[in-house]
């Protein structure tokens, strides 16, 4: 009998078997980690901290790992459970197939967290809503935003990960609208800012290659 959960060998059927993710290059494995840039909103201060946190991973120069943005503005996701009038729903099938087929292609996580009203924003827990099996059994780090950089998202986003099978490493990196942000709106961090991400880059790196051998 397989070992494969009930959830698992459904989604295998509707959507296909999911590949391995850790890909073979010239006979060395490369380790690929999305950055999910988590705001959808205009104006969004997500993609100067995406582009921030990218670059900051970039110049580690980290053998063997290759990062990636995703914009999850650019994933029209719907609502989930919504109803949705007949020439809406080939484009967001599309949309949640493209968005699944994304987030299943990473071996781990950075997740851009904005925070409103004390949580992680709709559009972002929409979007994991859609999400299991392509994240089941990887880890995530988190970033923040906001008042408080961004920890009570976090620790919204810490449950809705647990759920999904998701390992959040412990360390954030958290920028302040006060502290990191001039007139709270243009982005200009800190150098503090780097030592937290270090360490979150290394327990990332670190828990992403443990639990790719148990995939």
């Amino acid at each position: 009998m397989s070992s494969k959960s009930v959830f698992t060998r459904m989604s295998e059927a509707l959507f296909g078997k999911k590949e391995e993710t850790i890909i073979e290059e010239k006979g060395k494995k490369i380790m690929k980690i999305g950055i999910i840039s988590g705001s959808v909103r205009e104006g969004r201060n997500s993609e100067a901290v995406t582009q921030w946190i990218y670059d900051f991973a970039v110049n580690r120069n980290d053998e063997g790992v290759e990062y990636e943005i995703v914009e999850l503005a650019d994933y029209d996701l719907p609502l989930l459970g919504a109803k949705l009038p007949e020439e809406r729903q080939a484009a967001a099938g599309a949309a949640i197939q493209a968005w699944s087929e994304k987030m299943a292609s990473f071996d781990g996580y950075v997740f851009i967290t904005p925070e409103y009203n004390h949580a992680v924003g709709g559009a972002l827990k929409n979007a994991t809503d859609f999400l299991k099996p392509e994240v089941a059994n990887k880890a995530a780090a988190l970033v923040g935003y906001g008042s408080l950089g961004g920890a009570r998202a976090h620790e919204n986003m810490r449950s809705i990960l647990g759920e999904l099978s998701v390992a959040t490493v412990h360390t954030t990196t958290n920028f302040s609208l006060i502290a990191d942000f001039e007139n709270m709106s243009a982005f200009k961090p800190n150098d503090y800012n780097k030592v937290n991400a270090q360490g979150m880059f290394d327990d990332l790196l670190l828990w992403s290659q443990a639990f790719s051998t148990i995939r």
